[in-house]
């Protein structure tokens, strides 16, 4: 079938990308589902910082590819020895399935996934099929997913059926940002009852961790943002507290709010900038999640005698570190009873015409989830 989908042909294009247009809109030819695999009607679809990071170069996809990773829509055909999808169900598109088989599936680790992850990095569905093609070549997937198109195949392990009453703007998000950020706090950390949190970032992830945090009853919510805009939304979904990133008393502001340090630091934004502080805020026997993927190949300082002689944690979590088929129902039913409103996150929907425009409102700070509609 053809379809129009939007197409990344170049890395680190200058800004601002409604002028340098990263993204083509084509008429690209799309094979239908083969064994495994699923063809889904896309309704719509975030725009994500790691899309960002991906137009301005910081880190590399085969190109040509047919961008997006997060959505949600509707199946229109199933391909042989699809077991636990029909046509006319709906669904969350999400980076977050493994094969199933390995060792880290098996031990409930199917972001780590090798067989997967090899896939989705070399531009092909996570059994190692392409689908998709543009004037008789051929174009790669992004993550397996490729949801800025009117329509995707992928592989049923990419997809979680669920409740049709739920809006598929506001489904799309749980593809991504929010089994991000609420795993992030849920999974990675296990923050309890009392515990005391900073979220360094405040975007679409940061303040879903936010909103989580609350849920899990920490007893101190910090926000950090270098934007002061961001600081009343933060506070509705749960902080107790927001600081600018750029204060110079910052470090001293959260050790008087925390009582010492917080228990948890999570640095979404991927900054190298911001692991320093985030070290420095966690108290003693604390741990700092790092959440944000940061340009490939950089390096991170820290500072090694205090990671010892205070026996601090620092680690990473992949999308959630947690089991997507699981947690994706959690969190709509946590946002079905009111208690994770991402709704308000969302800054509006684009076209496809707008879609290029709407990545300079992202790196600009002017937006938290704009939602592409592909057939709008």
């Amino acid at each position: 079938m053809r379809m129009t989908a939007a197409v990344l042909h170049e890395h680190g294009l200058s800004m601002p990308y409604a002028e340098s247009k990263p993204f083509s809109i084509e008429e690209v030819d799309l094979e239908g589902p083969g064994d495994g695999e699923v063809l889904v009607e896309v309704h719509s679809a975030g725009l994500c910082h790691s899309d960002l990071s991906v137009v301005g170069g910081l880190r590399k996809r085969a190109l040509p590819v047919v961008g997006g990773h997060e959505g949600a829509g509707i199946v229109r055909e199933i391909g042989a020895g699809v077991t636990h999808l029909q046509p006319g169900d709906h669904v969350v598109m999400t980076v977050a399935g493994g094969c199933g088989r390995c060792g880290y599936c098996i031990n409930g680790r199917p972001a780590l996934c090798d067989n997967v992850g090899a896939s989705r990095a070399q531009g092909f569905l996570p059994n190692g099929a392409r689908r998709l093609s543009l004037r008789g070549k051929p174009v790669f997937h992004y993550s397996g997913v490729s949801c800025y198109a009117q329509y995707s195949v992928t592989v049923q392990n990419s997809l979680v059926k669920i409740d049709p009453t739920i809006p598929l703007s506001v489904a799309a998000v749980f593809g991504c940002a929010v089994v991000t950020g609420a795993g992030a706090v849920f999974n990675a950390a296990a923050v309890r009852p009392g515990d005391t949190v900073a979220v360094v970032g405040l975007g679409g992830v940061g303040l879903v961790a936010v909103m989580a945090a609350r849920i899990a009853g920490a007893s101190r919510i910090i926000g950090i943002d270098l934007m002061d805009s961001k600081f009343q939304l933060a506070r509705e979904v749960g902080c107790t507290h927001t600081l600018s990133a750029s204060d110079p008393d910052l470090v001293a502001k959260i050790r008087e709010i925390s009582g010492g340090g917080v228990d948890y630091a999570f640095e979404i934004s991927g900054s190298k900038a911001a692991v320093e502080p985030a070290i420095a805020i966690t108290r003693k026997g604390g741990e700092i999640i790092c959440v944000g993927a940061g340009r490939t190949g950089e390096l991170y300082q820290f500072p090694h005698l205090q990671l010892v002689s205070e026996e601090k944690v620092l680690r990473g979590s992949l999308l959630g570190s947690g089991i997507g088929e699981r947690d994706i129902p959690r969190y709509l039913g946590l946002y079905q009873d009111g208690q994770l409103p991402v709704e308000k996150l969302q800054s509006g929907t684009v076209t496809f015409a707008e879609l290029n425009g709407a990545f300079d409102q992202l790196h600009d700070g002017g937006a938290i989830r704009q939602m592409l509609s592909p057939h709008a």
